[in-house]
């Protein structure tokens, strides 16, 4: 396995898609559901994947993938055992995403540091798979098609993929190929509901 670049093997990673979310320019803080693109989606699944109730997990990290707009792609990666000065409230997690769309897209191969525990590059679903792989990550896709959640791997670093509102593309599941679909029921959730009740099913292992 190579080394990562994302630090220290984590337990738990989410990748979500924004597939209208801008990945540079301006961002409006009071209309993250309309011209930010469902941008408040994206930001409650962060709160979901790391905040609990008096701290944050230090065994999880999410990566955003800003999709929408005119410019090339951008990943936002929220690192659990690394994150400072960002409160749980979708106006502190909106506004460090805001600083960042001010600023060039990096090169996909490379994270830059935008402050304590958060980080950006371009790239998009396919880099990051690519680079999970890597790293022997167990990988999942939330489906309502797919198999029951018990077969989630307890003893090694599990990486589930999961959209905003919409639903996948034709890109989107070209890169997810042959990868494990499990579904946490018929009904389509949220984001952030999916990953608080991924958190509670790998909670009672």
């Amino acid at each position: 396995m190579g080394t990562s670049v994302r630090g220290d093997c984590l337990q738990r990673r989410f990748a979500i898609i924004g597939h209208r979310a801008p990945s540079s320019g301006a961002l409006n803080l009071n209309d993250l559901a309309g011209s930010g693109g469902r941008m408040d989606v994206l930001v409650r699944a962060v709160n979901a994947a790391l905040f609990i109730s008096h701290g944050i997990r230090d065994d999880c990290h999410i990566t955003l993938h800003l999709v929408g707009g005119p410019g090339a792609p951008r990943r936002v990666w929220f690192d659990g055992s690394k994150l400072r000065g960002v409160h749980p409230d979708e106006r502190s997690i909106s506004g460090h995403i805001k600083a960042i769309l001010k600023t060039p897209v990096p090169p996909s191969n490379r994270f830059v540091e935008a402050s304590t525990g958060i980080r950006h590059s371009g790239g998009g679903l396919k880099q990051t798979l690519l680079e999970w792989m890597d790293e022997g990550v167990s990988c999942f896709v939330l489906d309502t098609r797919g198999e029951s959640p018990t077969e989630i791997p307890r003893d090694v670093t599990v990486g589930f993929v999961l959209s905003d509102d919409s639903p996948f593309t034709d890109d989107d599941l070209e890169y997810l190929g042959d990868l494990k679909r499990i579904s946490l029921g018929q009904k389509w959730l949220q984001g952030q509901a999916c990953i608080a009740i991924l958190h509670h099913l790998i909670d009672q292992y």
